[in-house]
């Protein structure tokens, strides 16, 4: 059974504020939780449906039912499970390899879908600008699929990280050189934009390369490319000669 206590606090735990007061997260979805028991972050408490998870201890599994679900899930058709987790300290930013820089991303499922490209792709760090959105969102949570767990997320001053940092910096733009034609260093920080306004004027003077990812269509006309699905082209390019 689920205590009043429990819902607030899980309730509660939609609001980045309050996830920052109390150091807790949660996840939903066997995939996604299994991912994170196997991982270093440490389970504050399962509620689940039915009776699995065994390898949980006793004190830390409440098996709930389905109404009871229902009043803790932020999905509109819930899954069997959830879990509350402690998030963890920061791990610090290490430059070497390719960096991948999120400049105000808003959409979570931008972001969710963006950790899983990492994931894919090798690529270890990413480091946000403080106005994109937070990695521990129910929704950036979902997305990922469990590569919350395999990718280091800090979120830093993005302007100062690349005042001082020695790797070339690159950025995507109309305007900029093809990036089919490009030759792609496999040490370097990689920015991508907001959703609507792409890369801001602050950081795009610190850009070191601008690339493009060419339209083929007949009428370009074709405003953008979806930021992740910008994100999968510039990686797979980046990676493509490693």
């Amino acid at each position: 059974m689920v205590s009043k206590n429990q819902i607030k606090l899980i309730s509660s735990l939609h609001q980045k504020k309050q996830r920052s007061a109390n150091q807790l997260f949660f996840a939903e979805g066997v995939k996604v939780i299994q991912e994170l028991l196997q991982s270093n972050f440490e389970l504050e408490h399962l509620y689940t449906t039915s009776n699995d998870f065994e390898s949980v201890q006793a004190s830390k599994r409440t098996v709930i039912n389905e109404q009871e679900l229902k009043k803790i899930s932020a999905l509109s058709t819930p899954n069997s499970c959830l879990a509350v987790f402690k998030i963890p300290a920061d791990n610090p930013v290490i430059e070497s390899g390719l960096i991948l820089a999120l400049d105000d991303i808003r959409d979570p499922g931008n972001l969710g879908t963006i950790m899983r490209l990492c994931d894919w792709f090798g690529i270890k760090q990413i480091i946000c600008s403080k106005e994109t959105v937070d990695i521990y969102n129910p929704k950036v949570v979902q997305a990922t699929m469990g590569s919350i767990t395999r990718v280091n997320v800090n979120y830093i001053d993005l302007k100062a990280f690349l005042n001082k940092t020695k790797l070339p910096v690159f950025g995507t733009f109309m305007d900029g050189e093809n990036i089919y034609k490009s030759n792609l260093p496999q040490d370097a920080v990689i920015i991508m934009g907001n959703e609507g306004s792409g890369i801001s004027a602050e950081i795009e003077k610190m850009i070191t390369a601008r690339l493009t990812i060419p339209r083929f269509g007949d009428l370009q006309k074709t405003e953008s490319l979806n930021v992740a699905s910008a994100t999968a082209i510039v990686l797979s390019e980046f990676k493509r000669n490693s």
